[in-house]
Order: C-alpha cells, then sequence, then structure tokens
C-alpha cells in the first residue's frame, strides 16, 4: 500500500479536532507514546518507565530518513497522547514522512516534540554541492544529554502529576550520560594523536568527531543510492593515503562493498567490529540500549585505533 492510500485511509477515519481531545484516560493509565525510531523509544522507555506504553515506528533494520508508514502507524498516532521525533533532518524534514503522518491524523502540535531541539546543526555537502542538515547528532554524548532532558521535560509537560517519577528517573539517565562523556574524552585522549582518524563509510560521526577531535575520512557524506561513487572511492583513498589511519571501521547498517574496495586499494585493514550509527542493536545483543551503544562505539574506536 502506498503512503498517499495509507492517508486517505486514515483521514477517512480519522478524529476530527486530534485523537487527544477526545480521550477520557484514567489517572493511573500510561501514557501512550510514539516514537520515530529505536533510539528514541530507549530513552523513552528509560525516563518514563511505567508511566509510558511505546509504539515505535521503524523498527531495527530499517532506514529511518526515508520510512513508509504502516496502517498500525497511523492508529497509534492517532491514539497517542505524545509524539516524539528526531528531527535534524532524519525523519525528512518538514516535507518528510513523519510530517505527513501527523499532519493527516491531524494531531494535536501540543503533543508533538522535537527530541532533537536545541541541538545546534552540522552540516553535510553532497556530491552535487548542495547542503543539508547531518541528522546523527545523538553519536555525540552531550547530545543524547540534550535529548534526554527534553524527552523528560515533554514528559513533564504532558502528565505534571507524575513529574517527581520522571526528574528521578531522568537523573539517574543524565548522570550515566554524563559520565560517557567523560569515558569519550578519555579514551580518545589515549589515541596517539596522530592516529585520531577515524573513517566509515558515511559521514554519520561529525557532531562526535567534531567533539572530542577526531579527523573525518568517509566514502559518502549523504545517505543515498549513489553511495560508494568511483569519485567518492577515489577520494576517501587519496585521504587515507595522506592521514595513514590504522584501520577503517564500516557500520552495521551499510553497504560493506565501498569500504572494502577502499581497504582492498590501500592496504589498511577494516576493523573487526562493526560500529553503530542509525539504530541501536537488537534486543539482547551488542548496543541494544542507547546508553550502550553509545559505549560500545567508543570501546570499538578506541581498541582499532590504538591496536
Amino acid at each position: 500500500m502506498t503512503l498517499l492510500a495509507i492517508f486517505v485511509l486514515a483521514a477517512c477515519g480519522g478524529n476530527e479536532g486530534g485523537a487527544s481531545d477526545e480521550k477520557d484516560k484514567a489517572d493511573d493509565d500510561p501514557l501512550q507514546v510514539v516514537t520515530t525510531f529505536t533510539l528514541l523509544e530507549d530513552m523513552v522507555v528509560q525516563i518514563g518507565g511505567d508511566r509510558v506504553e511505546v509504539d515505535n515506528l521503524v523498527p531495527i533494520g530499517t532506514d529511518p530518513h526515508e520510512y513508509e508508514p504502516l496502517p498500525e502507524d497511523i492508529k497509534a498516532a492517532t491514539d497517542a497522547d505524545l509524539l516524539f521525533f528526531n528531527g535534524l533532518n532524519l525523519e525528512g524534514g518538514d516535507d518528510g514522512w513523519f510530517a505527513k503522518l501527523v499532519n493527516s491524523v491531524d494531531q494535536n502540535d501540543d503533543v508533538i516534540f522535537e527530541l532533537g531541539e536545541g541541538v545546534e546543526p552540522l552540516y553535510l555537502t553532497s556530491s552535487e554541492g548542495e547542503e543539508e542538515v547531518n541528522p546523527h547528532s545523538f553519536l555525540d554524548p552531550t547530545v543524547g544529554i540534550q535529548m534526554a532532558e527534553n524527552t523528560r521535560d515533554a514528559l513533564i509537560e504532558i502528565d505534571p502529576d507524575h513529574e517527581e517519577d520522571y526528574e528521578e528517573r531522568a537523573e539517574t539517565y543524565l548522570t550515566a550520560l554524563k559520565e560517557i562523556d567523560e569515558t569519550y574524552k578519555d579514551k580518545i585522549d589515549d589515541i596517539p594523536e596522530e592516529d585520531r582518524i577515524l573513517v566509515t563509510s558515511e559521514r554519520a560521526y561529525q557532531y562526535m568527531a567534531t567533539r572530542y577531535g577526531l579527523e573525518e575520512g568517509y566514502v559518502w557524506a549523504v545517505d543515498t543510492e549513489e553511495g560508494g561513487t568511483p569519485e567518492q572511492i577515489t577520494s576517501l583513498i587519496n585521504f587515507i593515503e595522506e592521514n595513514e589511519p590504522p584501520v577503517l571501521f564500516l557500520e552495521s547498517n551499510v553497504d560493506e562493498r565501498p569500504l572494502e574496495t577502499v581497504s582492498k586499494e590501500t592496504g589498511v585493514d577494516i576493523f573487526q567490529d562493526t560500529i553503530f550509527s542509525d539504530e541501536i542493536g537488537k534486543p539482547g545483543e551488542e548496543g541494544d540500549t542507547y546508553v550502550k551503544f553509545l559505549e560500545y562505539n567508543i570501546e570499538k574506536i578506541h581498541e582499532g585505533l590504538t591496536q
């Protein structure tokens, strides 16, 4: 079913004036929350606890940039007490799939929260020379701190009777993120200065690299179907020959072939373990929470650049 057809069905069955206006919730009923991708789902669960029931839209293994909502997503968005999205162009911006989804169900703007609000955007330049916002800010733990604070504040705004619960959970969560920020500083300071070179397939790590002082190399800047063109591969080969990074890093959710070509041409090995970019790990596996995702990445980056 096409996205347009789903929106038509939703409009036919939707509630006028926003679904949240017609709810008659008991005081102790958990909030019905919609998140756009797995990292936000985990953050909301960690801070909301048993006060939230979360429907996440984009599952692990699916591109959050160009998602096509399902009929059950329409129902979840219609019934939601809160909707959380990343922003910073992750869901396609003002004309993207999430904006179309919430417009189709006529949700109340007061219950829709951008968790990337307040984050200073960094920009990518496409091969055509066009600039766009890099959405991968959450790879920087300090951005995670801002997002967690935004999550806490949104939950309190909608559910002020349980402010103390949200404050307590958020404080624990923020303490963990602040400790991870210190870990990133320590681990990267431990890498020899000449080896602080992070080479990946996609330029997803711009915020983190800028924050902690890593030089970036990558095959493509903007995540498109054209990733891995001969020009992009040649450019990265030249970067590697000039900077001599210890290893290359492959992300868990990208086509490995372009970086394998670069490795073969330069003689620089790809690190034995992949690292995370767009999504947390599957339940029960490495990086299956945002905190573990951040911890895993810095452990692997440190290991690779100090071997």
